[in-house]
């Protein structure tokens, strides 16, 4: 029989679908809650209600923002001569902390995953190459995950571009194997993303 309160029970499960969140952990995030003063709950609620239209993506990059203008796509500050294709948004993050790339992204959104039914038909090739020559990129920087997914996608993109003359690269040295990039301290991925090597 569970005692607590059906509220409290409805705010644990959903606490629980984050990543991470075990049961036992929602339960202590949701009291804790209870210890805050209504305010500042009222303006959480308010912040999570409104996430999804305050936050969009960018739909020349794909970078996530709350403006209708995009600094990941600003010319004045970032070279077009390099583009970082990531997989997902918050992986721009994980890049620009560490403060080393100065040029463009392009958010792919999907990597190759056959099992999930993601095939090569299902990356968005052609919209990336029309923004390459858009851009006049002189680099593709492809900072994928290091998992077979990220290396299949990293292999498909380079045999696509490398038929029509475009240099890719990929970061190297010091992302283990099987990790994603949002996991990956700063100082690990500024090496890599300096030491990065045509394959």
């Amino acid at each position: 029989m569970n005692y607590l309160p059906q509220s409290l029970q409805k705010i644990i499960a959903s606490l629980q679908k984050l990543p991470g969140v075990g049961k036992k952990t929602a339960e202590r995030f949701a009291f804790t809650l209870l210890d805050w003063d209504e305010s500042i709950l009222q303006s959480l609620a308010c912040e999570l209600a409104d996430l999804k239209k305050n936050v969009k993506a960018c739909h020349e990059c794909g970078c996530l923002i709350s403006k209708t203008s995009c600094t990941f796509c600003d010319s004045t500050i970032r070279s077009s001569d390099t583009l970082c294709v990531i997989a997902t948004a918050k992986d721009a993050i994980a890049m620009e902390q560490t403060g080393t790339y100065d040029g463009l992204y392009h958010v792919l959104g999907a990597l190759l995953s056959p099992l999930d039914g993601i095939t090569e038909e299902n990356i968005p090739f052609t919209a990336l190459l029309q923004r390459v020559e858009k851009l006049g990129a002189q680099e593709i920087i492809l900072a994928l995950d290091s998992t077979l997914e990220g290396d299949a996608t990293a292999l498909f993109l380079k045999s696509k571009f490398e038929k029509i003359g475009i240099k890719c690269t990929r970061l190297a040295f010091g992302i283990p194997i099987g990790s994603s990039l949002e996991y990956i301290d700063e100082n690990t991925l500024s090496q890599a993303l300096k030491g990065r090597a045509t394959f």
